[in-house]
């Protein structure tokens, strides 16, 4: 004779190789993050149901378990043969939502080292609130739970025990947490990569610019628009270096100089400085040293150029009966 499902025995079939909670006793959670998640859990779960999906998580009754937008998917091992299967539901953030919590979280250099070290910020639930955002669910009113067990009441003891490995999923990786929320791991810290190098750079977008600055290499001289070698041009394009005239094109002028340069002249010094070139002389004439009775000499050969620098040969200039060029006198 067969017996009604209501009798069979409530001792579920044991898994091999299911997740088991890594708590044996007391609390279940180690961060304050997965802490913050079990005290939503335990305050929409009561009675009997909870201890028994804490026995579930640490027997091994869930066999597996995934997190992605919006979503938790899991399997787990009841008394009968077929597991049940769970899913708890929570609203993912679109792109709008995202794009706001990104810039807000790389305007901080703390939250910006915290997760791109592989750490949840303990205040990042402000960051949230002050966008009217919620990293957790506040109330059973946010979860949409099922399970595929008999049990009428929601949530139940299956469901439970996948709280239960969800919160220790979260203390392995805080980013599960955020993937839930409808951001990887790998996304998100890419566009904290990008905000932050942007924000670094003087040409950032939102940087502020002095009165009366013009835009420079990599200035932004429009909506989105950058100049500079290599600079964003338009959306998403990217400008290389500015065209030129080819060099096969201009070889005519370009070693021309483009004006001439000025003619400049040694500065005019005393041709009496050369004696005191002289290395030190140790001739006295009548008292005198020698460089002292030559002074009024050099001074004269530097009032009297021509004498010096006359020409000679067929290309000199004829000279009058005194020897001397024709012409006025210097």
């Amino acid at each position: 004779m067969n017996r009604p499902w209501w009798s069979e025995s409530s001792r579920p079939l044991p898994v091999e190789g299911g997740l088991k909670a890594r708590s044996t006793r007391g609390a279940i959670g180690q961060t304050w993050w997965s802490g913050r998640f079990i005290a939503v859990l335990e305050s929409i779960i009561v009675g009997g149901r909870l201890e028994r999906g804490r026995n579930y998580a640490r027997r091994g009754q869930v066999i597996s378990l995934d997190v992605g937008p919006g979503m938790v998917s899991a399997l787990v091992q009841g008394s009968r043969f077929q597991p049940y299967r769970v899913r708890v539901g929570l609203t993912a953030f679109g792109k709008p939502e995202w794009a706001r919590l990104e810039r807000a979280l790389a305007e901080s250099a703390w939250y910006s080292a915290k997760l791109l070290a592989g750490e949840m910020p303990e205040d990042i639930e402000e960051v949230f609130g002050q966008l009217g955002l919620t990293l957790f669910p506040a109330s059973s009113a946010e979860l949409a739970m099922e399970c595929s067990c008999p049990d009428w009441q929601v949530p139940c003891k299956h469901i439970a025990a996948v709280f239960y490995l969800l919160a220790e999923t979260f203390d392995d990786d805080p980013f599960a947490i955020l993937a839930w929320r409808g951001r990887d791991r790998e996304e998100l810290l890419a566009s904290l990569h990008a905000l932050r190098a942007a924000m670094s750079s003087p040409a950032a977008p939102g940087a502020e610019a002095g009165p009366g600055s013009a835009p420079g290499a990599g200035a932004v001289t429009g909506a989105g628009a950058v100049t500079g070698a290599g600079a964003v041009t338009g959306a998403g394009a990217v400008a290389g270096p500015p065209a030129g005239v080819p060099l096969a094109d201009c070889l005519s002028s370009y070693f021309t100089m483009p004006a001439p340069l000025p003619v400049t002249r040694p500065a005019a010094t005393s041709s009496a400085a050369l004696l005191a070139q002289l290395p030190e002389v140790h001739i006295v004439v009548r008292g005198h040293p020698l460089t002292e009775l030559l002074h009024p000499a050099y001074l004269a050969f530097g009032e009297q150029p021509g004498v010096l620098a006359e020409p000679s040969g067929p290309s000199a200039e004829p000279s009058g009966p005194s020897g001397e060029p024709d012409g006025d006198d210097p």
